[in-house]
């Protein structure tokens, strides 16, 4: 009966190396040059992730990280001068507005400085002595 268990446990053991040995050259053979997309190509290898082990795209692996991270700066890039543009046409219609108002601000003080209108409101107030003069100026010469 010892000899029995000794021959169970033998044939275990023999069954466990055998199964480290497959498990090995699976894992060996699962990296192995000759796996390629020559293959049937089609569309469950491509949605299965198949093709991605494939050594064609192994070896371009660097490459395709390039072009990864190149699209990342593209596309922020693009991000940050639209946002510019934008910055830019609202600062445009802020200078208009204010274009507008220093016109509007410039035509009310040319009204209110104009002669006429310092005098009508002269007139209006009736307490001054001044008035366009009748005659025209002229110099006094002094001696010196």
């Amino acid at each position: 009966m010892a000899e029995d268990k000794n021959d169970i446990v033998r044939q275990e053991d023999i069954a466990l190396e055998q199964d480290r040995k497959r498990a090995l050259e699976k894992l060996k053979n699962l990296g192995s040059d000759d796996d390629s997309i020559k293959g049937s190509l089609s569309l469950m290898r491509v949605l299965g992730g198949d093709i991605l082990t494939a050594r064609m795209i192994r070896s371009q692996i660097g490459l395709i990280m390039l072009i990864v991270a190149l699209l990342i700066v593209y596309i922020s890039n693009r991000y940050s001068s639209d946002q510019e543009i934008q910055e830019i046409d609202r600062l445009q219609s802020e200078l208009v507005d204010a274009k507008y108002k220093a016109l509007s601000s410039a035509s009310l003080l040319t009204e209110k400085c104009r002669q006429s209108r310092v005098l009508e409101l002269l007139k209006e107030n009736n307490d001054t002595l001044l008035s366009i003069p009748d005659r025209p100026p002229y110099i006094i010469e002094t001696e010196e």
